[in-house]
């Protein structure tokens, strides 16, 4: 105990004294006293246009010690600038000395971009910063993309698809790929909604800005050097003077013994950064399980039966089926003593303090309905979390939507789809209405809505939820929650209405046009792709303009039906909170025998596009 003070107390003291050193030599091995070094490192320029000074040198041209380390170029055959950055060629557009930054471009590639990594800046002197989010998502399974509606993003005939990651298909492709890389870009931010497979070079040719740190050099100019680190541009490569072969051996020797006691410093430095990294991860995840372990203590009453780790592992057959996989962690397939089939979600991490595993125990604890998923159990035991939930044999809804592969979506008639949009209804209604604390979901779309055996639909996931008392209407939220296409305006910017139950009617909205485009074999994406509106905004042109091809369904009951659930979906989706109905307000314009009046057209924007783009719309009846 007292040796493991005695280490605790000493800690600082070294830390600082290790800065100290490293900040002492660190400009030793570049501004030496010596005059040969200051001509051996004069500037040069590769080919006619760019001037290479301090802190970068050109390998083939210049000394190491000409320069800062990580700052090393090479000048190829054509004169273009090349530098290696985290396993990544970059071509060297421009370099602005006195911002300390400069344009990089990803080097062209022939073939499939299979040689471009991540980005991994952690252990560097540089920074980046993009705007655009792009990234690649690498062996994807070529079979299912186009079940999937996203053949738009491959890159030629490679398994790479190239996308923004605030695509409302960007979840999707993470399913059909196993690797995603970002590509960081510089460009207009109303850009990235076009990105695709088919303009990959164009895209990657803008090129994004990236910033460096590293020591000047004022020391040497002061003792008597002028060109280090200025603008001169030298069009030739300087000749190394002729000195004293003891004279020139000594400097070496001294370069040598600075930089090996620089590296000595750094790795000291870099080491007790990580353990205090790791010390610092150890008390975040001890603070996190004793936050989820006091909620449990203070909550058993709404708390269903406790589970142990090894339990879970019995029940699951040593996790032996996989249902599924997640941002959130794998669902597999278990059996309880009983014989009664589950699904076992396991939580891979607890995110900031275990607020996700919370959520889902607290929120779907004080639920009991037929359209709600039925939490059977949980596990908190260690670091172990899990949560067990009733079998649903029939999986997601949306399988039934988008499954072109299969003959999923043929197998939901009219009828049934109406009957399912009724059901969420209900469940959500007794969200909102039916708890002494209410509870906001927050994530409502097809993959969260399970269906069982006789395609009773039940809403799940509730790891974004938000509970708030009954007497308030309106809720504040430090950031926003939800998957992008699905998420209503006002979680984007507060300018377009207070988050409130109004926010899981709009997320509700699109997933019900969804319902009406996957059965009626609509692809999306390519509406949006292939015009400047997005579906939405050309189903309700359709529907103004009676062009929903529902000529094609045999009754006229049938008809009324569908076209009540497109009408009920934009009045769903309208842009201000004010102007939707109440999921109470939806269960009655769905179930009821009237004629519903054709909405106000929407804002018309894109629901991942920045919400300037939009213009308004009108107000909704006053009927909720």
């Amino acid at each position: 105990m007292k040796k493991h003070m005695l280490v605790s107390a000493f800690a600082p003291f070294l830390l600082n004294l290790v800065i100290f050193i490293f900040l002492v030599f660190l400009k030793s091995p570049f501004c030496l006293a010596s005059s040969s070094f200051y001509e051996d490192c004069a500037p040069l320029n590769c080919g006619d246009v760019m001037n290479v000074s301090f802190p970068f040198y050109i390998e083939s041209l210049q000394h190491p010690f000409c320069g800062y380390p990580g700052f090393k170029l090479d000048c190829n055959n054509n004169g273009s600038l090349i530098i290696q950055i985290s396993g990544n060629n970059y071509s060297v557009e421009s370099i602005n000395y006195s911002e300390s930054n400069m344009v990089l471009r990803n080097s062209p590639i022939t073939t499939c971009p299979s040689a471009i990594t991540k980005l991994t800046l952690d252990d560097t002197p540089f920074s980046v910063y993009s705007n655009m989010g792009l990234v690649i998502l690498k062996n994807c399974s070529i079979s299912r993309l186009p079940g999937k509606n996203l053949t738009r993003y491959r890159i030629g005939s490679c398994d790479q698809l190239f996308m923004s990651d605030a695509d409302m298909n960007f979840r999707i492709a993470e399913e059909v790929c196993t690797k995603v890389v970002e590509v960081p870009v510089d460009g207009e931010e109303y850009l990235y909604w076009k990105v695709d497979g088919g303009n990959y070079t164009e895209v990657t040719k803008m090129g994004f800005t990236m910033s460096w740190r590293a020591p000047d050099c004022d020391t040497c100019r002061q003792s008597g050097d002028s060109n280090i680190n200025s603008t001169t541009t030298v069009n030739k490569k300087p000749t190394i003077p002729v000195k004293k072969k003891r004279g020139r051996l000594l400097k070496k020797k001294r370069v040598l013994l600075v930089t090996a006691l620089n590296i000595g410093v750094a790795m000291i430095l870099v080491a007790a950064i990580i353990c205090f990294l790791r010390k610092f991860k150890r008390r975040r995840i001890t603070k996190t399980h004793v936050n989820v372990d006091l909620f449990l203590k203070n909550h058993q009453f709404l708390a269903p039966k406790r589970y142990s780790y090894s339990q879970v592992k019995k029940m699951t057959n040593c996790f032996k089926v996989k249902l599924g996989q997640g941002g959130f962690g794998s669902v597999f397939k278990g059996e309880l003593s009983n014989g009664n089939l589950v699904a076992v979600k396991i939580l891979s991490e607890l995110k900031g303090n275990g607020e996700d595993f919370i959520n889902e125990v607290a929120s779907v604890g004080r639920t009991s309905h037929v359209n709600i998923v039925n939490l059977l159990g949980f596990c908190c035991d260690g670091h172990h979390r899990a949560l067990i939930y009733e079998f649903m044999p029939n999986g997601s809804l949306e399988k039934f939507i988008y499954g072109r592969e299969s003959s999923n979506s043929s197998q939901l008639g009219w009828d049934k789809l109406h009957q399912i949009a009724i059901g969420i209804a209900q469940g959500l209604e007794y969200l909102h209405n039916g708890c002494n604390t209410r509870i906001l979901h927050l994530d409502i779309k097809p993959h969260n809505i399970l269906l069982d055996q006789h395609f009773c639909p039940k809403i799940s996931d509730f790891g974004l939820a938000k509970l708030f008392p009954e007497a308030r209407s309106k809720i504040s939220m430090s950031h926003m929650r939800g998957t992008p296409g699905y998420i209503a305006p006002e979680l984007y910017s507060r300018n377009f209405g207070q988050v409130s139950n109004k926010s899981d009617v709009y997320s509700y909205g699109i997933m019900i046009l969804e319902m009406f485009a996957g059965k009626k074999d609509i692809e999306v994406d390519q509406v949006n792709h292939t015009s400047d509106i997005y579906f939405p905004d050309w189903i309700y042109k359709k529907l103004h303009e009676e062009q929903l091809g529902l000529h094609e369904i045999m009754s006229d009951e049938e008809n009324n039906m569908v076209r009540k659930m497109i009408t009920v979906g934009l009045w769903c989706i309208q842009t201000s909170p004010l102007n939707r109905p109440t999921i109470t307000r939806v269960l009655e314009m769905l179930e009821g025998d009237i004629e519903l009046e054709i909405p106000p057209k929407p804002y018309l924007c894109y629901p991942s596009r920045p919400v300037n783009s939009c213009s308004p719309s009108t107000s909704f009846p006053s009927t909720n």
